[in-house]
């Protein structure tokens, strides 16, 4: 099978594994960056203690958030390829759409993944900016307000920063993506071998992830007000409140740890899913 085509157990695997490792190892980093978004301030929110605060909700959400991501891109992108090599007659036009294709189908995978991946940011970030002192106390007092907001209101709560995350999810992972797999194409020219090694993809994920992280720092930061906001708010409002309180510089909070740990976290997510899909693939052929 070639990298082109993957099965669904090797995407859901390789993913899950691959969502695990990156937030695990990294969860210190993403701590310090929420609270130098806070609106509490970097020292109020906890500082450098407890920088593992709020753990438990990353491990119950990385594998099952990747994993849909995965099988919804490697899915998407497959399908959207076999179609143009079926349509396509002018060769032309070929150059354009493979990266189209791609910003598709990872922006697909961005908004499948959000339905894990929104409720624990929720309950992680609200424990990391010491709102509670674990992710378990976090959710606990989200779900005790089903006496007074009701079990829709408790759902709307769990989903705080929907909107925001899609849209700072979707243009992340459009810049992120096309551009992996461009120099991952490139580097198979160059090599003339079929597939790329996890050493490659995990090197050329850490700088695709780092151009994408920092443009997209101003979406981060409004999504994270948002979600620490006592009462919940809207868009539009968040983003007059946080340029009226602290300027535009405010946008740009925590951008040395966000691009030091997406860098970091591209490699490991994706040179750690590529290593895992091979192996998985490799064994399929045996």
């Amino acid at each position: 099978m070639s990298q082109n085509q993957p099965s669904f157990t090797n995407a859901l695997l390789a993913g899950g594994l691959a969502g695990t490792t990156v937030d695990l190892s990294l969860f210190p980093l993403d701590t310090l960056k929420t609270r130098l978004q806070s609106s509490s301030g970097f020292l109020a929110s906890g500082g450098f203690t407890g920088i593992y605060r709020g753990v438990g909700s990353a491990i119950v959400g990385s594998a099952p958030g990747a994993a849909l991501f995965f099988c919804t891109y490697e899915y998407s992108k497959s399908f959207l390829s076999t179609r143009r090599q079926v349509q396509l007659t002018d060769a032309k036009a070929g150059g354009w759409t493979a990266p189209i294709e791609h910003m598709a189908a990872a922006s697909l995978g961005e908004v499948a993944a959000c339905a894990v991946r929104v409720p624990t940011e929720v309950v992680k970030q609200r424990a990391q900016a010491g709102q509670h002192s674990s992710s378990l106390l976090a959710l606990k007092a989200i779900l005790s307000q089903n006496h007074t907001i009701g079990i829709p209101g408790v759902w709307k709560e769990l989903y705080r920063g929907w909107s925001i995350t899609i849209l700072r999810e979707v243009p992340f992972t459009v810049l992120q993506f096309p551009l992996w797999e461009f120099m991952k194409e490139r580097r198979r020219r160059t090599t003339g071998k079929e597939g790329n090694t996890a050493w490659e993809s995990g090197i050329l994920g850490s700088v695709a992830g780092a151009v994408a992280a920092g443009i997209t720092t101003p979406l981060d930061v409004l999504k994270t007000r948002m979600m620490l906001a006592r009462e919940k708010s809207a868009m539009i409002p968040m983003l007059r409140q946080i340029l009226k309180d602290n300027g535009p510089r405010a946008f740009f909070a925590g951008i040395g740890p966000r691009v030091l740990w997406i860098s970091a976290g591209g490699a490991i997510f994706l040179g750690s899913y590529q290593w895992a899909y091979n192996s998985l693939s490799r064994r399929g052929r045996l």
